[in-house]
């Protein structure tokens, strides 16, 4: 369990790196294609942290990581069911697996401004939850059992 937090600890530590860059990147005053762009690399970096971190605990508590053309979003499914988030949040953050999608297979210069700053408003809330729920996930599976 040691690895499985250490590995969880050292995502949650580049996130949140990445989250005090996504907001000195906010807080510039012009933006251009270049902050547009730093700012989409941190939106896709934060969810991949976010992914990285339940595929660990999948993988700790020996449930098969999806493997199918579509498993981020069958991850998201996956940790549902397995208790490691709640449905609320998985909905809150499907956007940024939407984001992920785009970011990946369009040009930098395609990417909506109005968007970008949306999801980069939402994130540090939406990844306060999230640190949250994973740590109860984290606690909860650390619980010896007990047989009757």
């Amino acid at each position: 369990m040691a690895n499985l937090r250490e590995k969880v600890s050292a995502e949650e530590e580049n996130i949140n790196q990445t989250l005090n860059d996504l907001q000195s990147a906010l807080a510039r005053p012009e933006r251009t294609i270049i902050e547009r762009a730093a700012l989409a690399t941190f939106l896709h970096n934060i969810y991949s942290g976010i992914e990285n971190i339940l595929k660990q605990i999948l993988k700790a508590k020996g449930v098969s990581i999806p493997s199918s053309p579509s498993w981020h979003k069958d991850l998201l499914i996956l940790t549902v069911s397995e208790k490691i988030i709640s449905q609320d949040l998985a909905n809150d953050i499907f956007p940024y697996l939407t984001f992920r999608h785009l970011f990946v297979h369009v040009y930098g210069f395609m990417l909506d401004d109005e968007e970008i700053i949306k999801l980069a408003t939402k994130i540090p809330e939406i990844y306060s939850r999230f640190a949250a729920e994973v740590e109860s996930a984290l606690q909860n599976f650390e619980k010896p059992t007990t047989l009757p």
